[in-house]
């Protein structure tokens, strides 16, 4: 008897999957294949608790049942039914970034281990299409939205994350707290810290070039010039450049500097990606890197490693405030805005830095 109604499970599964092959498969299937009703089957699928317990049989009927037929839940249908959908969402400010690549990578990797899919959403660094795509996740029934960037030029965006109606964490936006929970990294001791190992290397006029001064890259600003106040150094007018965060304002940065009538003897960057601008501005004007100036960025991106000199650079600790970031948005019941979770960073020297081979001022 057992034997005939597995042999009559399994000829209806088959039957119900050759009908099914110009579509999805869906609860109703499996009841009609199980011979069970279909709010048995989306109580097992949905593990919905019940008064009267499902036999473990006919759950492990079910399951087998959906997973010969390759049923595939519905994330928006189990969304509108309050169920969680397992999608974590993630909006970030700009994907040219060579920084977010690792950025994205990490948080599928965190996600994939939680269970979660991550649906990705490009800001263009642009207010209205961040603001258009977390409208986007949270109908689509998100159970968490990530912001990767600082949005800080965008309050609109803000207000809305601060009331949406699922958990939002936002990474990169400065330690300064904000209307929603953050994870950032302790700027002013990275910029310290490549600071004091030019000091030590004797450099005196050292310059710093900027993107825009928004959240981390404005603390990172600040930070220089703290740090040039205590070494007694005032900072000469034109040492400090802002520039898009992209290899050209690198090289723009770079030429302003050197046109000057004292250029620098070290460059510090806001960025990777600027630091390797002014790599290449250098070569072009046929200084040496170290021995006629030193060059230092931030983020150590994975090519800043293979550069030609290597970048000397901070490295952020992506993977684990990435970890911080989904643990505080898919666990923490009540998000804090006030108190914005910072990890440190850390000195990666190499070789675009050295000692100051003339006369150090």
């Amino acid at each position: 008897m057992a034997g005939d109604r597995r042999d009559t499970v399994k000829r209806s599964a088959g039957d119900a999957g050759a009908s099914l092959r110009q579509g999805p498969v869906t609860m109703r299937d499996i009841a009609r294949a199980t011979g069970l009703s279909q709010s048995t089957v989306s109580r097992v699928l949905n593990r919905t608790p019940t008064v009267v317990p499902i036999a473990e049989a006919t759950r492990a009927r079910v399951l087998a049942v959906a997973q010969e037929l390759g049923y595939r839940p519905n994330p928006l249908a189990r969304g509108l039914r309050g169920a969680s959908t397992m999608l974590l969402g993630v909006i970030v400010r700009d994907i040219t970034d060579p920084f977010f690549a690792g950025a994205i990578e990490a948080v599928t990797v965190e996600a994939s281990r939680r269970g979660y899919n991550v649906v990705l959403g490009h800001a263009h660094a642009r207010a209205d299409e961040a603001i258009a795509l977390w409208a986007v996740l949270e109908a689509r029934h998100c159970d968490a939205i990530v912001l990767f960037g600082d949005m800080g030029d965008q309050p609109r965006l803000i207000e809305d994350l601060a009331g949406a109606r699922v958990p939002v964490v936002a990474l990169w936006q400065g330690s300064r707290p904000t209307n929603v929970a953050s994870v950032s990294v302790d700027n002013r001791a990275g910029i310290h810290a490549v600071l004091q190992h030019l000091a030590a290397l004797g450099h005196r006029r050292i310059a710093y070039v900027g993107a825009r001064a928004l959240g981390d890259i404005k603390e990172r600003e600040e930070a220089y010039v703290e740090f040039m106040a205590r070494l007694d150094e005032p900072v000469p007018d034109g040492y400090i450049r802002h520039e898009p965060n992209e290899f050209a304002g690198g090289v723009a940065a770079f030429d302003a500097l050197f046109e000057l009538p004292q250029p620098p003897t070290a460059v510090v960057t806001s960025t990777d990606v600027l630091a390797i601008g002014t790599l290449h501005a250098a070569r072009v004007r046929g200084l040496a890197v170290p021995q006629e100036v030193s060059i230092a960025g931030f983020d150590d991106i994975p090519v800043a490693e293979f550069t030609v000199p290597a970048l000397t650079t901070v490295r952020m600790p992506v993977r684990k405030m990435v970890a911080k970031a989904v643990q505080m948005v898919l666990d923490d019941a009540q998000l804090d805005a006030s108190r914005p979770a910072i990890l440190q960073p850390s000195l990666v020297a190499r070789a675009s830095t050295d000692r100051v081979s003339g006369p150090s001022s």
